[in-house]
C-alpha cells in the first residue's frame, strides 16, 4: 500500500469506532480499579481513585493499545506478552495525566474547582492531600511498568519508563506547564505556541504513540518515525482544539471551566489565528498526522486514523 493510498484509507464509522473501543475500555478500566489505590493510608487511596476512576476520555491509553496493536504483527515477543506490556503501559500513562491534571487544578497553578464534570480533588479533599494524591499516583504509574516475573522483557519495560519519564518531565509535559505559567499575559508568536504546547500536551500525547509501539520490542525505524511524527501533530491537533472548544463550549459540555484560558489572559491557537484560522491548523494538523501514518506502511492502523479524527472532531 503506497503512502497516498493508506492515507485514503476508508474511514471507521462511529459504530466501527466503538466496537474497537468498547473492550479496550473496559479492561484499561478494570485495571485501573484494581492497580490504584485500594490500600493506600489515611484517605489517600481515596483521593487517588476520585482523581482516577469513573471519568476522562481515555484518548492516551487508548492510543498505546492502538500502536500496539498496530505493530503487533511485527513483534519479536509473544502477543501476550506484547498484550501485558500495552495494558500496563495505557495504565500508566493515564495515571501521569491524571497527576498532571490534579497538580495543574491546585490553587498554586490553574486554581481550577471543576474537572471532569465534578469538583477538582484540591476542592473535594483539601489542597494538601490533592498533592500527595499526585505525587502517588506519578510514583504508581512507573512501578506499574516494572512488573515481577518475566512475562514483559526487562528491555521493554527499560524502554517504557525512559519513554514515560521523557514525555512527562522537563523536556515534555511539566517543562510546556512552565512555559505556559511564565507566558500569562504575554503575546506569543505562533512559534512559541506550538512550542509550549508541543511540550505541554503534544508530549505525552505522542509518548503513548510511542510507548504502544515500544511494547513490541526493536521496530523498524521508519515506522517508528512515522509513529512518532503522528503522535506528535495528533498532540498538537488535540490542543488547538481544546483552545477552540475553550471558546465554543460551555462548561456543562466540556466538564471543566469553560473560557478560563480568556479569563487568565493566556496565549492560546484562538487568540493568535482567530477562530476560523484555529479550525484551519486543526485540520492541517489532522492530514499531517494521517500522512505520518502512512509513511508507516503498516497493514493496520484503522484505529489509530479513527482516534486522530475523534480527536480532531470532539465536542468536548
Amino acid at each position: 500500500m503506497t503512502a497516498t493510498t493508506a492515507a485514503q484509507a476508508p474511514r471507521w464509522s462511529a459504530g466501527e469506532l466503538s466496537d474497537w473501543m468498547t473492550p479496550q475500555l473496559d479492561r484499561v478500566e478494570a485495571a485501573l480499579a484494581r492497580w490504584v489505590g485500594a490500600d493506600a493510608p489515611a484517605h489517600l487511596g481515596e483521593a487517588m481513585r476520585y482523581a482516577v476512576l469513573d471519568g476522562g476520555k481515555r484518548l492516551r491509553p487508548l492510543l498505546v493499545v492502538a500502536a500496539s496493536q498496530a505493530v503487533a504483527p511485527l513483534a519479536g515477543a509473544p502477543t501476550p506478552a506484547v498484550e501485558e506490556a500495552a495494558l500496563r503501559a495505557a495504565c500508566a500513562v493515564e495515571l501521569i495525566h491524571a497527576y498532571s491534571l490534579v497538580h495543574d487544578d491546585l490553587p498554586c497553578m490553574d486554581n481550577d474547582v471543576l474537572r471532569r464534570g465534578k469538583p477538582t480533588v484540591h476542592v473535594k479533599f483539601g489542597e494538601a492531600d490533592a498533592l500527595l494524591a499526585g505525587d502517588a499516583l506519578q510514583a504508581l504509574a512507573f512501578e506499574l511498568l516494572v512488573p515481577d516475573g518475566e512475562r514483559v522483557p526487562d528491555a521493554v519495560q527499560a524502554r517504557l519508563v525512559r519513554l514515560l519519564a521523557r514525555a512527562a518531565g522537563g523536556q515534555g509535559m511539566a517543562g510546556g506547564q512552565a512555559i505556559d505559567l511564565a507566558s500569562v499575559g504575554r503575546r506569543l508568536t505562533e512559534a512559541e505556541l506550538r512550542e509550549m504546547h508541543r511540550l505541554k500536551t503534544g508530549a505525552l500525547l505522542q509518548g503513548s504513540v510511542e510507548m504502544g509501539a515500544a511494547c513490541a520490542g526493536e521496530l523498524p525505524a521508519e515506522v517508528l518515525a512515522g509513529l512518532r511524527d503522528y503522535g506528535a501533530a495528533l498532540g498538537l491537533a488535540f490542543q488547538v482544539v481544546d483552545d477552540i472548544l475553550d471558546v465554543v463550549a460551555d462548561s456543562a459540555t466540556l466538564g471543566k471551566t469553560a473560557g478560563k484560558d480568556a479569563a487568565a489572559d493566556k496565549p492560546t491557537y484562538v487568540s493568535l489565528l482567530g477562530l476560523d484560522g484555529a479550525r484551519a491548523n486543526a485540520a492541517r494538523l489532522l492530514d499531517e498526522a494521517l500522512a505520518a501514518l502512512a509513511r508507516t506502511r503498516l497493514s493496520d492502523t484503522a484505529a489509530l486514523r479513527a482516534l486522530a479524527h475523534m480527536v480532531v472532531d470532539r465536542d468536548r
